[in-house]
């Protein structure tokens, strides 16, 4: 790619390689890395990059496979500039880069109930887009607006009606990047706050590879939520059951593992390419719709460019 981009007050780096910032490591390089110095830096720079250059804004990697390949265009990284946690009576205002398990920390240290972000890996500019949840509640429950810069630099407010929140997915364009939230928090009693994520923590570990590579849950759960991501009681079909029925839990491509523990967890067991985690997903996807007849959905993000000699 060109040299000629915009020089921003920001960090602008070349040929970045970006297996160390994706909690699977693995990944070829982006042609640029930005990390923007604040709002009015990334807006500016969006807004002077030519209309034809790709932008991919990642959070701290946990949902992501890049594929070997790499990145065509700019990668946008927000840093220590973006994850700012500030609380005014029942708002919990935050920067896009604060991590969620952070953000329920100070929340229940306030007297605020945001415990559900507590085992949701990521930042919580990836929780709005995605509509994270668990044990019942979503990033639509409890999102008032959020801020995000578009890929021509405007810097605009979003409602929950603008993104309109489905399923783990919104509505937001792929390039528009998310640089702060508000949340509104019911309030509760801290250590009773405290007292339920150590509890959560502690059956997310007897029942998730938490100390294995992984990106979380590899696909979504193909019933038993509404369109608006609440659970609905009168489905119980989940993912990982779906994978186990169809005996894939423990197998193995190369270096990429369905977890023993939990069958939904793609991992890299040490050394594992792309190709190989993203073979082995797409073969789960195969085995489980022909075992089934349930077309399993991605919940990791893959994106790049194959290995130059994949093709």
């Amino acid at each position: 790619m060109s040299s000629d981009l915009p020089r921003p007050r920001g960090s602008l780096t070349p040929d970045r390689p970006l297996d160390t910032l994706t909690w699977l490591r693995v990944g070829g390089p982006a042609d640029w890395l930005f990390q923007p110095a604040d709002t009015a830096d990334l807006a500016d720079f969006l807004a002077a990059l030519d209309p034809g250059v790709p932008v991919f804004p990642m959070g701290v990697g946990s949902n992501l496979i890049v594929r070997d390949g790499g990145i065509r265009g700019v990668v946008i990284r927000l840093g220590r500039a973006f994850n700012s946690i500030e609380i005014d009576g029942e708002t919990v205002t935050v920067g896009a880069a604060a991590l969620d398990a952070q953000v329920a920390r100070r929340a229940a240290e306030s007297g605020l109930d945001l415990t559900f972000l507590r085992t949701i890996p990521g930042s919580i500019g990836g929780a709005v887009r995605m509509n994270a949840g668990c044990y019942g509640s979503y990033l639509a429950d409890h999102l008032i607006d959020a801020e995000a810069v578009t890929r021509d630099g405007r810097i605009t407010v979003l409602t929950p009606g603008d993104l309109a929140f489905a399923y783990r997915q919104t509505s937001l364009p792929a390039d528009w990047v998310l640089t702060r939230a508000r949340l509104r928090a019911a309030p509760g009693d801290p250590d009773a706050l405290h007292a339920r994520m150590a509890d959560q923590l502690a059956r997310r570990d007897a029942s998730q590879p938490t100390r294995e590579r992984s990106a979380g849950s590899t696909f979504r759960n193909p019933a038993g939520f509404s369109s608006t991501g609440q659970q609905d009681d009168t489905h119980e079909l989940k993912a990982w059951s779906l994978i186990d029925r169809a005996g894939l839990r423990g197998h193995s491509w190369g270096g990429a593992q369905m977890s023993e523990k939990h069958p939904n967890f793609l991992l890299n067991t040490g050394g594992a390419t792309a190709t190989e985690l993203e073979a082995l997903g797409e073969l789960v996807r195969r085995r489980v719709l022909e075992e089934s007849g349930h077309d399993l959905e991605w919940e990791v993000i893959r994106i790049g460019d194959p290995a130059p000699d994949e093709g």
